[in-house]
C-alpha cells in the first residue's frame, strides 16, 4: 500500500527535483501539495506547481499556502533559482482550473488528514509556514500524522545567516511551532547537501535518460546551488530520499531548538548532537549519506519519470 503524503514545496529548482522524484515514486501517493512562499514569491511558486505538475502528466490536488511568514518579513533566493524560481526552462503554461484547490493551504492539509484511513505524512521542503499554521488550527490532527520528514536547519554554519539555513530563516516562528509540536520529525539538514552533490558527469547523464532529465540539465545550468561544474547542492532531493531510501542516511536522535529571538542568531537552529540542553530528543537529523548510493538512487529516480 502507497504511504498518503502532503507536501509542502517552494520551487525552486532543487524543489522540482524533490516534486518530480516524489510524484512518479511507487512508493508512496502524494494527495495534496502547498504552495509555498520561500526561494520567491508564493504567486511565482505556486506558477510553478502547477507547470511542473502540467509537464510531468501528474494531476495531483493543489493549494496556494500563506503569502507570507507569520511574523517576520519575507526573504527569497532568486539569486540562486532565478526570477521565476524556475529559470532555465520554457515550461507549458497550465490550466490552473484542473488542479487548483480553493481553500486555504492548512484547510486543505486537514481535509486529506481527516479524510485518510492511514496515517499521512507531511514533506517540508519550504519555510514551515502552511504546516505550522494547520497544526495551531488544528491540533487533534497530530494523532493522524505519521511523521513530518524536512529538508531545513543546519548542524554548523548557515546559507543564509551566520547561523541559520534559509527554509527555516524563512519562517524562524512556524519552525519553531513545528518542532514543537509533538510530531516525529526526521531532517535533513543543510550539511547533507555538502555532502552530496550532484557532479557534471551526472547532470551529463541525467540529461539523456529521458525529457524530465533533459528539462533537469536545462535548469541545472542556471542553477547557483553550488556550481554546475564543480558540484551542484539539490537539497531538498535529499528529504525525497530520507523518505524513500533511509538506509543511505546515519541519523542522530536528538533535541532541535529553533532561535527566535532577534539578533545575530535569529532563525539558527540549535541541534543539541551532545545533549547541553539536557532536553528530550524532538527529531532525527541526519548526519551523514552514503554519497555514491544516492548518487545512485538520484539517477535511478529520474529515470523513473517521463
Amino acid at each position: 500500500m502507497k504511504k498518503p503524503v502532503i507536501l509542502s514545496t517552494d520551487p525552486g529548482i532543487d524543489d522540482a527535483v524533490a516534486i518530480a522524484i516524489l510524484l512518479f515514486s511507487e512508493q508512496i501517493d502524494v494527495r495534496l501539495i502547498a504552495a509555498a512562499a520561500g526561494n520567491v514569491g508564493v504567486d511565482k511558486t505556486l506558477t510553478n506547481v502547477l507547470k511542473l505538475a502540467k509537464f510531468l502528466g501528474k494531476k495531483v490536488p493543489v493549494v496556494r499556502g500563506c503569502e507570507r511568514a507569520i511574523i517576520k518579513a519575507p526573504i527569497d533566493a532568486a539569486s540562486v533559482h532565478g526570477q521565476s524560481g524556475m529559470d532555465g526552462y520554457d515550461f507549458p503554461e497550465p490550466d490552473e482550473s484542473l488542479l487548483l484547490q480553493g481553500q486555504t493551504a492548512p484547510a486543505a492539509i486537514h481535509e486529506v488528514v481527516q479524510n485518510s484511513a492511514e496515517k499521512v505524512t507531511l514533506v517540508g521542503i519550504a519555510p514551515l509556514t502552511d504546516f505550522a499554521l494547520y497544526l495551531r488550527l488544528y491540533p487533534e490532527d497530530v494523532e493522524r500524522i505519521e511523521e513530518l520528514v524536512l529538508m531545513g536547519g543546519c548542524i554548523g554554519r548557515g546559507n543564509y545567516g551566520v547561523f541559520s539555513e534559509f527554509n527555516i530563516a524563512g519562517d524562524p516562528e512556524a519552525a519553531r511551532i513545528v518542532f514543537e509540536s509533538g510530531l516525529k520529525i526526521r531532517v535533513a539538514p543543510l550539511e547533507l547537501g555538502f555532502q552530496a552533490k550532484i557532479k557534471p558527469e551526472v547532470s551529463e547523464q541525467i540529461k539523456h535518460l529521458n525529457r524530465v532529465g533533459e528539462m533537469f540539465y536545462s535548469l541545472f545550468k542556471r542553477y547557483r546551488g553550488g556550481s554546475f561544474n564543480t558540484g551542484l547542492k539539490i537539497y531538498d532531493a535529499l528529504a525525497a530520499g530520507i523518505l524513500l531510501q533511509p538506509d543511505l542516511f546515519e541519523f542522530a536522535d536528538t533535541h532541535v531548538e529553533i532561535v527566535t529571538q532577534e539578533g545575530s542568531t535569529y532563525g539558527a537552529s540549535l541541534v543539541d548532537l551532545n545533549n547541553k540542553l539536557s532536553k528530550q530528543s524532538n527529531a532525527l537529523v541526519g548526519t551523514a549519506v552514503n554519497v555514491d548510493g544516492f548518487v545512485k538512487w538520484f539517477v535511478n529516480s529520474i529515470e523513473k519519470t517521463c
